[in-house]
């Protein structure tokens, strides 16, 4: 079982702020640090100083650091062309040293795209797709042969298909809580599964599915690793849980009920329930970035009894 933090610079956070949080990430013994990939926030918080890109922020943080892996929860398809995100995370992985995964997804934040000129196509879900069998099939290529692909809304003719990454297959995220095409695309590309913020139960529901597909495809299920994203609000004590749900605009009770809060023992007693629907890894989602006696304590009092 492994544990990861996972954050949303999108709602506030500078390049400097999410390096120190990137550090600490490493120094307390974590096994990677992941953020998300949006251009607007969410909520009332006031998201200064504003966005940073994703793959530029790990492109700084893959030359800042040495051990822990990086990645996106989720990069948005409509974003970027495929061929070009597939050359933006082979040269990360290199700058990494080959510590970089690739979490991929369909693109779902309308307003994001309004603000900032991004086309948000109506038919999301099969650009993923192509995008998945294009990034993978570049990577895939042998050096000195070239790549072709001729799809409904992507085609490639003659690419040389590099750079190459420095890892011989950088890991593929896939996830989502949609019951029949994820577990299918999931079962066709992921090498992980991650169930964003969902309940105990429906992990249970969509890891099944999920390895049902596999199995339907000739896969292995056991090949995928399956993972929870979730938020985390951990404190000593009562008061200093309360504390910071307030911080973060949230209630201690919906915390408790949807994610992983509450004193160590509690959230160590829920990681475990989680664990015996399959789930082998965990996305710790931090979202005060200036408490890091928060991922201290993380560290010492709930990875510490799971690692």
């Amino acid at each position: 079982m492994d544990f990861r933090i996972f954050t949303e610079p999108q709602q506030g956070a500078s390049y400097d702020t999410l390096l120190t949080v990137a550090k600490a990430t490493e120094d307390l013994g974590f096994d990677a640090f992941f953020r998300s990939d949006h251009y607007l926030k969410m909520g009332s918080v006031d998201g200064l100083p504003g966005p940073t890109d994703a793959w530029l922020t790990l492109a700084g943080l893959a030359r800042e650091t040495s051990r822990i892996r990086l990645g996106t929860l989720m990069t948005a398809a409509t974003f970027r062309l495929p061929g070009v995100l597939a050359i933006q995370v082979a040269q990360v992985d290199q700058m990494s040293g080959g510590r970089v995964e690739l979490g991929l997804g369909a693109g779902w934040f309308e307003e994001e795209h309004k603000a900032y000129g991004i086309p948000f196509p109506k038919e999301k879900f099969g650009r993923l797709e192509e995008q998945l069998e294009i990034v993978t099939g570049l990577w895939a290529t042998p050096a000195g042969e070239t790549y072709d692909f001729h799809g409904t809304f992507y085609d490639l003719t003659d690419s040389p298909a590099l750079p190459k990454p420095a890892q011989s297959r950088i890991p593929v995220l896939i996830g989502g809580h949609g019951a029949s095409r994820t577990p299918r695309l999931a079962a066709r590309f992921a090498d992980e599964f991650n169930m964003p913020f969902g309940s105990i139960e429906d992990s249970a529901r969509q890891f099944a599915r999920v390895r049902a597909a596999a199995e339907e495809s000739g896969r292995d299920p056991g090949a995928i690793t399956y993972s929870n994203a979730l938020v985390v609000c951990v404190g000593k004590d009562d008061q200093e849980v309360a504390r910071r749900a307030a911080v973060i605009g949230r209630e201690v009770d919906e915390l408790k009920a949807n994610g992983l809060a509450g004193s160590p023992a509690e959230v160590v007693e829920k990681i475990g329930r989680y664990a015996e629907t399959g789930s082998t890894r965990f996305y710790l989602q931090i979202l005060d970035l200036d408490d890091l006696d928060h991922l201290e304590l993380l560290s010492s009092q709930v990875q510490s009894q799971l690692v």
